[in-house]
């Protein structure tokens, strides 16, 4: 680490260094919060009046009604007998606690002191403080690994901590689908970061397709999880309709936290947090979203790409001008929303899309954005043309990487070793949000096999079979092949109802008023161009899941499907990928 221009090397001062750098992270961003004097010697009451005229409570309490408040509910043996055989032994744990296989093995024993200590945090509404100390691992997340600001304090938390938080996520999860915006996909049960993306790329190809314009504003902040503050946290919860011994547990979970730093097996002195939610903990991310939900109240009529602390509003229309307008205003709105949430904002960092137009800029404060043709959303590159070409070129250079590393390897370790670096380190390239850029170009696909070819012949040592054989010796099926059993489990979802309400965007079902025990039909919408209309999910998807035998449609659960659909060999696909190409001729 480097340190006022000095090398550090000793872990015990590079721990103390981290320590520091993670308590004083709201000194480092100068953000200023509401220093009034305290109203109320209740803490929850205090926090309460104190903010009782923001713009936040204000719009919770005028648009969010809750039929009947949110309370805590006492615990069972059972239920807590089985969050324990959930805990996973493979998992981090502190030095000093009882580890998790010693749990595991006497979980009868556990269960009942367990019950007891929890009903009393219930009923006490106290979360003991001795859950409350943190081992932190500094866990880098981009840039020079030796600048202490590019790593994420991630925490370590006692096995009994994880136990107590899972059966509070569970009941407050039930409360919370109601509190969310059905734009949120972060840290939620069936979101993911490729529904978020799915829906605001189908809505651009949308636009696009009818000759319009497409913008988005990736926006940036600084250390949002560790800079959340605490009182204005429990006013929002207590305008969703949480009860006040509620309040007084969450903001006893939040408050008297106590963290290290730990390098290699060296710690840092422990030191108070003030301010933010711990990361890696089980109910963080829970309030995490439940603080961020009131944004979308403020924005109904632009969309937001949500994930977690990432916010991306986008907008579509006829013409640049109405298009860069509208989401001025709402880059301005949410501005504005950052600044009196306390959350630092970085206007220099964020970056502009503007499809078909590289002159486009956007002004925000002092902060002029130019466009660009292409940037990185949730890990997926983006361009203006929403080609993705970029993108997979990126994936396939990683993929060629981590064969060249195999071959130097292959000849010293056996089969089953080879087997698991070709899924580990090839597939996954592959395996990321691959209905984004699935329908790219040809020549992108071409390589992409070349590569598949090159890989299945390293682990199977085999320079004689084609590219069909090796398939057909592997058991599997081409990368292409793969994402359109993808899509079809996504449609599958869709059907059965356990996708996010926002996929209803992606692929609409066709609504009846008989009880059909055919098969769910979706519906095609109209297209004007091939590469924003036709080679789309979107479009693609519906074609595709008329043709698939009935045998898979009919799956009774998601498991099944996904178990039985993995037999299936796309045939006839629509798409220009699946079709043979002649040149001069084109696709038959």
């Amino acid at each position: 680490m480097v340190e006022k221009q000095n090398i550090i090397s000793d872990d015990c001062e590079i721990a103390g260094i981290f320590n520091e750098y993670f308590g004083n992270i709201i000194g480092n961003l100068g953000i200023k919060y509401d220093d009034r004097e305290p109203i109320n010697s209740d803490p929850v009451m205090n926090a309460i009046s104190l903010y009782e005229k923001h713009p936040s409570i204000i719009k919770i309490k005028r648009l969010k009604e809750t039929s009947s408040p949110f309370k805590f509910s006492f615990s069972n043996i059972e239920e807590v007998e089985e969050e324990i055989n959930k805990l996973n032994v493979s998992k981090a744990i502190q030095s000093d606690d009882i580890p998790t296989k010693v749990i595991k093995e006497n979980v009868d024993i556990f269960a009942k002191y367990v019950t007891e200590a929890f009903n009393k945090t219930i009923t006490t509404s106290t979360f003991p403080d001795f859950l409350k100390n943190a081992d932190i691992k500094p866990i880098w997340k981009k840039d020079s690994r030796s600048d202490k600001s590019n790593y994420r304090p991630v925490s370590i938390l006692p096995n009994l901590s994880k136990i107590f938080e899972k059966i509070l996520y569970k009941q407050m999860e039930r409360f919370s689908d109601l509190i969310l915006s059905t734009k949120q996909c972060g840290f939620r049960k069936g979101f993911n970061a490729e529904n978020c993306l799915l829906v605001m790329i189908e809505k651009w190809r949308q636009c696009l397709d009818q000759g319009g314009v497409c913008s988005a504003l990736l926006t940036d902040l600084s250390k949002a999880f560790d800079s959340l503050p605490h009182s204005l946290l429990i006013a929002k919860i207590h305008a969703y309709g949480f009860d006040i011994p509620s309040l007084r547990l969450i903001h006893s979970y939040l408050t008297n936290r106590t963290q290290r730093v730990k390098i290699n097996n060296s710690y840092s002195q422990w030191s108070t947090i003030l301010y933010g939610v711990p990361q890696g903990s089980i109910l963080g991310p829970l309030l995490f979203n439940i603080f961020l939900s009131d944004l979308f109240l403020f924005i109904p009529k632009i969309d937001i790409a949500n994930y977690a602390d990432d916010n991306t509003p986008y907008t579509t229309g006829m013409d640049t001008v109405t298009v860069l307008q509208d989401l001025r205003e709402a880059s301005l709105i949410l501005t504005h929303w950052f600044e009196s949430n306390f959350m630092k904002a970085n206007p220099d960092k964020y970056h502009l899309i503007v499809s078909n137009d590289e002159e486009s800029k956007l002004e925000i404060g002092n902060s002029h954005i130019k466009n660009s043709k292409c940037e990185k959303l949730l890990g997926i590159k983006i361009d203006n043309k929403l080609s993705f070409e970029a993108h997979v070129e990126s994936l396939c250079k990683k993929a060629s990487q981590k064969l060249n590393a195999l071959s130097r390897i292959a000849l010293s370790i056996s089969f089953e070793q080879r087997k698991i670096i070709f899924n580990s380190f090839f597939i996954s390239q592959f395996s990321y949000c691959p209905l984004i850029w699935m329908f790219h170009s040809r020549k992108l696909n071409n390589r992409i096999n070349r590569l598949h070819e090159r890989a299945l012949r390293l682990v199977y040592m085999d320079n004689e079979s084609t590219f069909e054989e090796l398939l057909l010796k592997d058991n599997s099926l081409t990368i292409h092949q793969r994402n359109l059993q993808k899509l079809m489990i996504e449609i599958f979802k869709v059907k059965i109802g356990v996708a996010p309400d926002i996929m209803q965007n992606v692929f609409n079902i066709i609504e009846t008023h008989y009880e059909l025990r055919t098969d769910t039909k979706f519906m095609s919408r109209n297209i004007h161009t091939v590469k924003y209309g036709r080679e789309t999910p979107s479009f693609i998807g519906p074609a595709l899941w008329r043709i698939l035998p009935m045998e898979y449609k009919m799956c009774s659960t998601l498991e099944d499907f996904k178990a039985n659909i993995k037999k299936w060999i796309p045939e006839n696909c629509p798409c220009n990928l699946c079709k043979t190409y002649v040149h001069q001729v084109g696709y038959l």
